[in-house]
């Protein structure tokens, strides 16, 4: 088997080491890696020579420090020296497990709860990192008995041995699950894992020899890390990288950057989308250059919003951006990273459903000016050996196309399991349907709920999130999306929805966040008032509380995913400082 650009599978390449072996020897000098200071200008580069020798020198110094066969926490600023370090683990038969540098408190004990999962007591990462973490959390408790290696000045002895290469069936990486469904759990992902995720996604969307890939994903992030580093380095395509803050800053960096660079590639969850569309409508945008050469702008890790799609597609179009480029997709870290997309030869696919027979399992086309039509757009099918199929979460029997079910996955992506439990393992991993005469073999239960049309694949929501009102179905994101429209200004994913049992029965919440210009303008408690209102004309289901946030206060996940469960937990304990509260009254349920 072989894909567009990456070399084939063969004895001599099994795993992404190898593929890098490969490059350094064929195309030694040709660009790897740029990164961008502020998003703009090209600060430091990487051939495939250099990052050959330096992946080795890392190597060698881990396994001279007894890391071979052993687990660490990468934690790296976006930049190339997380690549350097992802890729010497690699080379040494270290399983990284990427974690966000700490900003606050709560960060710095998630940092330790992921190393104590992950059975170490090393953090790998550079001397700007560790000076910042000492000056800033020196006292923390939860920093006491970690070892803070800086890679960066760390001592490598050129002539020191290499360690045994890995093997396809080595674990490759500790990608621990962002958090935005309960707490973070080790994926345990292997070599030969990361390389069938990578071929599919080569064969989904081409890189092709012109290829080139912009990205400003976080790269400890599963996207942003098989977006920004593993595609590109299979692919043989260089790749540029920003940091997450200089697109949060000006979102048009990003597209000036596809623009100047000619990039190809670039990925992002729907509220990048978004922003980059709103700077447009607000005249900043003056700057992107030609965007015809952008073929795959892949969009996943959060629901895709059709509004967005046509609001983003429509702004750039003079810019040359194509509409087929628009490439939803689906995927989640237990299946390595994508499990579905929309192919870049067709424009997204949208379904104009009921939502009253939605809210009732069922996927009812109908026109889009019906009464009560909501869009839902396609995150496109399967390519290679992974299969989709859509399961009765409760009797675990298949379900036809048009009803909703649990999404369950088959093939080489899905991972080996969460490190360390082996029910929660079993459940996930190794699920089986009971239908007698459908497939068999083990599938990953995704947790999420969705159905298939004319083999398609659309995604619903959570299967723990879902809110069930008067035996319907209810899906948070939905009614999240009708208060962050409720009141002009409001930012993307600015709420948080979900039920709450007060012991007298199930109350429906929804947590907005927002910043000073509403809060004065036009104030906290009429725009919880909206809110509230919002939600109840377009879903016919009244929040039993309404909660105003400053901006900040709302957990959210690296990717930009709300928490709702941390949200929830959050209200439960009386933690969320509230600036406003509306309260539906007793009849106000309709």
């Amino acid at each position: 088997m072989s894909s567009t650009t990456g070399p084939r599978l063969d004895g001599d390449v099994r795993t992404l080491p190898d593929a890098l072996r490969l490059r350094s020897r064929k195309q030694p000098d040709e660009t790897a890696y740029v990164f961008l200071r502020d998003g703009e200008e090209p600060h430091e580069t990487l051939t495939y020579r250099e990052l050959h020798e330096d992946a080795g020198l890392r190597a060698a110094a881990f396994a001279a420090l007894g890391l071979c066969g052993r687990s660490a926490v990468l934690l790296y600023p976006s930049g190339l020296e997380f690549v350097r370090t992802l890729l010497g683990c690699m080379y040494g038969r270290v399983a990284g497990a990427p974690v966000q540098v700490p900003r606050r408190g709560e960060e710095v004990q998630r940092l330790r709860r992921i190393a104590d999962d992950a059975g170490t007591s090393t953090v790998l990462t550079t001397t700007e990192v560790i000076r910042d973490l000492q000056e800033r959390f020196g006292g923390s408790p939860a920093l006491a008995g970690l070892t803070l290696l800086a890679t960066d000045t760390l001592a490598c002895d050129p002539a020191a041995a290499t360690p045994v290469p890995p093997g396809p069936e080595d674990m490759a990486l500790l990608q621990y699950t962002s958090g935005s469904t309960g707490d973070p759990k080790g994926v345990v992902v292997s070599h030969a894992n990361f390389l069938a995720n990578v071929v599919e996604t080569d064969e989904l969307w081409p890189c092709e020899p012109d290829g080139t890939v912009v990205n400003w994903l976080p790269l400890f992030h599963d996207m942003g890390m098989l977006f920004g580093v593993v595609l590109p380095l299979w692919a043989g395509i260089p790749s540029y990288l920003m940091s997450p803050d200089a697109f949060i800053r000006r979102p048009a960096r990003w597209l000036e950057a596809i623009a100047r660079f000619g990039g190809t590639h670039a990925a992002a969850p729907s509220f990048a989308y978004e922003l980059c569309a709103r700077a447009a409508a607000a005249g900043r945008t003056d700057a992107v250059g030609d965007l015809s050469r952008w073929r795959v702008a892949a969009n996943g890790a959060e629901p895709v919003r059709w509004d967005t799609v046509r609001a983003f597609t429509a702004a750039f179009a003079p810019y040359g951006f194509d509409p087929r480029a628009m490439c939803p997709g689906y995927g989640l870290a237990e299946n390595t990273l994508k499990a579905t997309g929309s192919r870049q030869d067709r424009e997204p696919s949208v379904l104009w459903l009921s939502a009253e027979t939605l809210r009732d399992g069922a996927a009812e086309p109908v026109d889009e000016q019906a009464d009560g039509a909501v869009p839902l757009v396609g995150s496109g099918g399967t390519v290679g050996r992974t299969r989709v199929r859509i399961v009765d979460p409760v009797t675990l029997r298949g379900l036809p196309e048009g009803r909703v079910g649990e999404i369950w996955i088959s093939g080489p992506c899905v991972a080996g399991g969460y490190l360390g439990r082996p029910e929660a393992s079993a459940e996930t991993f190794r699920a089986r349907a009971t239908d007698d005469g459908e497939p068999g073999g083990a599938h990953l239960r995704t947790g999420d709920l969705g159905f298939l049309h004319q083999g398609e694949l659309y995604v619903t929501g959570r299967l723990k999130d879902v809110i069930i009102r008067k035996g319907r179905n209810h899906y948070p994101q939905d009614i999240e999306l009708a208060a962050e429209r409720a009141v002009p200004g409001l930012h993307p994913n600015c709420a948080a929805a979900f039920s709450w049992d007060d012991g007298r029965r199930e109350r429906l919440v929804v947590v907005v966040e927002t910043d000073g210009r509403l809060l004065k303008s036009p104030g906290a408690e009429t725009l919880s008032r909206r809110v509230l209102d919002a939600v109840r004309e377009a879903h016919r289901i009244t929040p039993d509380d309404v909660l105003v946030v400053r901006r900040g206060t709302l957990p959210k996940t690296s990717s930009g995913k709300v928490q709702r469960r941390a949200c929830k937990k959050r209200y439960e304990n009386g933690e969320l400082s509230t600036v406003a509260a509306a309260t539906a009254s007793p009849s106000g349920e309709a």
